[in-house]
């Protein structure tokens, strides 16, 4: 059976502006695109996308991996009846849009990438995190795994150092209505893997994001990415770390306007 994410369309733009689809990273929900939402609303339409095992779509079941995620985004696609899209992924959801942009290239206008991740590449501080997560939440229960996930994980280094600016707590609130899904189901998701001549064949202009203080295991993802895709730029956006649009939503938001207008 085809897995279905909840969405949220938000179509105060009309009916014959482009649509924009936004998909999180994990832990987190549609919600993470709460700024985006209000700064883009009036040029686009909106298809906002909670994973499987996240947000509205915490019951939807795994396996949680990126062809599983890959899946259900795109029922949501086709059930929100969106035939066309420019494509913002963070984190696991670059890992979807670099997935459906070779499977379905005909569907996506453009793809904007923050903290991309190839599936298949190693990222030992992601399973460190993640193994970490599922052994406390094992051990210590489901809230002590969250706190650990935000206080240890790299990639929330620049919000913790600057918590009023970069809305720490806000952030932790968010991870705290994770339900743990995806650290207790034991099944072992489909095997994925992306080859360069996969990401040669991604012809839609690709907008690449990374912060300043990004996690150095991301690096090589987005060296291959910038040699590989066609089409394809790349921003660093100062004092930023893991989360750029989250972080500082405003000089993110103005970058991928930019790129968008002329993709």
């Amino acid at each position: 059976m085809t897995r279905v994410s909840a969405y949220q369309r938000v179509e105060t733009a009309g009916t014959d502006a482009p649509w924009l689809t936004l998909v999180h990273g994990a832990t987190q929900s549609r919600d993470l695109f709460g700024t985006q939402r209000n700064a883009f609303a009036e040029r686009y339409r909106l298809l906002l996308v909670d994973l499987p095992g996240h947000g509205e779509s915490a019951q939807v079941d795994g396996p949680f991996g990126p062809n599983e995620y890959a899946e259900a985004v795109i029922g949501a696609m086709d059930a929100a009846g969106v035939t066309r899209t420019h494509f913002w992924g963070t984190h696991t959801g670059t890992s979807v849009a670099l997935l459906l942009g070779r499977r379905a290239p005909a569907r996506f206008l453009s793809f904007v990438l923050e903290g991309a991740v190839i599936p298949g590449r190693e990222l030992p501080s992601v399973m460190t995190s993640f193994e970490r997560a599922r052994t406390t939440m094992r051990e210590r229960g489901l809230v002590a795994a969250r706190q650990e996930w935000f206080e240890h994980s790299p990639w929330f280094d620049v919000m913790r150092k600057r918590p009023i600016q970069c809305r720490a707590d806000e952030h932790r609130h968010l991870i705290g209505l994770f339900n743990g899904a995806p650290w207790q189901d034991a099944r072992v998701p489909q095997v994925v893997t992306i080859t360069s001549d996969d990401l040669a064949r991604i012809d839609a202009p690709t907008l690449l994001v990374n912060g300043e203080h990004e996690v150095p295991d991301f690096l090589p993802a987005v060296e291959e990415l910038h040699a590989s895709l066609p089409r394809v730029s790349r921003v660093v956006v100062p004092e930023a770390g893991g989360f750029p649009l989250w972080e500082f939503p405003e000089r993110v938001n103005v970058l991928v306007h930019e790129f968008l207008s002329r993709a």
